[in-house]
């Protein structure tokens, strides 16, 4: 039985991600923190995520439950998760590792660290997106000429980083399919008399409304014919259950760091 500890159970995502290790066979909630001071610190999980008390506390910091786990799963904050990282590393435990927003430097010692341990890093955990991105880098091969290549993202009005990481994902490996460097081509937004479209630019447009959970558009735009990939989450439940999958996967492999695709046998 995989033993797993959530962080931020009290959060959208840790508190599905809970739900679907009940609903899940061969793997159990053995721990769960927040940060300190948080009003669900020392409730009883079950309390704190709508299901029957299941005699585990909410504790302040990773490492009073990290001896009781073999795998972390994280969807929180940059600063917050990649120091929990550095912990599971340093523990030699695995890790589920969701949060987006990371900089390029952060993004560097994620790598580094999934390493030396064992580590799913990916920003959208959803089997329907990570076949997405498969799908748009091989059509992207097949419309290099002739068709602009445009990203819509759309998400709740509580979402801090923008474009989100799975947009980001999505430019990235069409720039990969299209020999381009996505820092040079990519535009993020659009004001004013900006004079004609490049042939070679990728934009990433962001809207943030409502509770949007999550939907992303891949526009090719051709003279007389476009078209769209559009991928919509309907709820949190899918993302969940891939962490969920990605938890049970990576136990059991040599320490590297790993994404969905290596998880759902894409590549």
């Amino acid at each position: 039985m995989i033993k797993a500890i959530v962080s931020g159970p009290a959060g959208r995502m840790g508190g599905r991600i809970i739900h679907m290790i009940e609903a899940a066979a061969g793997i159990t909630l053995a721990g769960a923190f927040e940060r300190p001071g948080h009003p669900a610190v020392d409730k009883d999980v079950g309390e704190v995520v709508g299901l029957p008390a299941m005699g585990i506390k909410v504790a302040d910091y990773l490492h009073e439950v990290l001896g009781e786990g073999d795998v972390v799963i994280e969807f929180t904050h940059p600063e917050a998760s990649l120091n929990h990282l550095r912990e599971v590393a340093a523990a030699n435990k695995a890790m589920v590792l969701g949060t987006t927003g990371f900089s390029p430097v952060q993004v560097a010692e994620i790598h580094a660290l999934g390493a030396r341990t064992r580590l799913v890093f990916a920003p959208n955990m959803s089997v329907g997106v990570n076949l997405m991105f498969k799908v748009v880098a091989d059509i992207a091969k097949v419309l290099s000429e002739g068709y602009d290549v445009e990203i819509v993202e759309a998400h709740h009005r509580l979402k801090k980083d923008a474009p989100s990481g799975t947009a980001v994902k999505l430019a990235q490996v069409i720039a990969h399919a299209l020999d381009r460097d996505l820092e040079k081509v990519g535009v993020y937004a659009r004001h004013g008399i900006i004079g004609q479209r490049t042939d070679k630019e990728i934009g990433l447009q962001t809207v943030r409304a409502g509770d949007i959970v999550g939907e992303h558009t891949v526009l090719f735009g051709g003279i007389g014919e476009r078209l769209e990939i559009i991928h919509r989450a309907h709820s949190r439940d899918n993302f969940a259950k891939g962490a969920v999958r990605a938890a049970q996967w990576v136990v059991k492999q040599p320490p590297a760091c790993y994404d969905m695709q290596d998880v759902l046998g894409l590549k």
